[in-house]
């Protein structure tokens, strides 16, 4: 396997999407609405990660471009939980991409507590050879969401995979809190919006 061959045109879907959908937020500067996306970051999957995952799942080398589906992974974050339904909404529309599979994991979390929204799309890109359509798995999530999630992926690294009971305990205990501050905070954000309508409206009454 030539992996920097291989692996090039995933790089350049990671790159254009990132751009794509980062330009977003100047739109939305433009047109003085809050955007939904705070920031978006992408990366394309480690070779180690990859073969690793390929063992583990039975998946043939070369058959990866078809059953791997985040060999390019773009994560977008959000400040609220609303703003996940927004951002997906967007990627629907697009028409430089085709959905290929959602996985809610907001609505259904993972056992171990995980949350966020999972868009897997087909983008072409143009190599040199032609064009080639990839896989990308797109991750939408909050703040929150993702700083639960960095944690938890650095332990799991850390105890390869194999975290003792009591801190799995305690990592769904923080996953839960992580939900309900972003609960919180989409309750705060709503009660100041009505506030500033009800503020508006009085002084154009006055």
């Amino acid at each position: 396997m030539e992996w920097d061959i291989f692996l090039a045109p995933y790089k350049q879907a990671v790159d254009e999407l990132k751009v794509k959908l980062r330009g977003y937020r100047d739109l939305y500067e433009v047109t003085s609405e809050n955007s939904p996306i705070e920031f978006v970051t992408g990366r394309v999957k480690p070779i180690p990660s990859i073969i690793e995952k390929a063992r583990r799942k039975g998946m043939p080398l070369t058959q990866l471009n078809t059953q791997m589906q985040d060999l390019a992974g773009i994560r977008v974050m959000c400040q609220f939980v609303d703003d996940i339904r927004r951002v997906v909404e967007l990627i629907r529309s697009r028409t430089d991409l085709v959905v290929v599979e959602e996985r809610d994991y907001i609505s259904e979390k993972k056992k171990s507590g995980y949350r966020s929204y999972h868009v897997v799309v087909q983008y072409p890109v143009q190599a040199v050879s032609g064009e080639k359509k990839l896989l990308v798995e797109i991750q939408v999530r909050t703040l929150a969401m993702n700083f639960w999630a960095t944690i938890e992926h650095s332990l799991n690294y850390k105890y390869n995979g194999k975290i003792p009971a009591d801190v799995k305990t305690r990592l769904l205990s923080a996953a839960e809190a992580a939900f309900r501050l972003d609960e919180e905070m989409s309750q705060i954000r709503d009660e100041i919006q009505v506030a500033q309508l009800r503020f508006l409206q009085k002084n154009a009454d006055d």
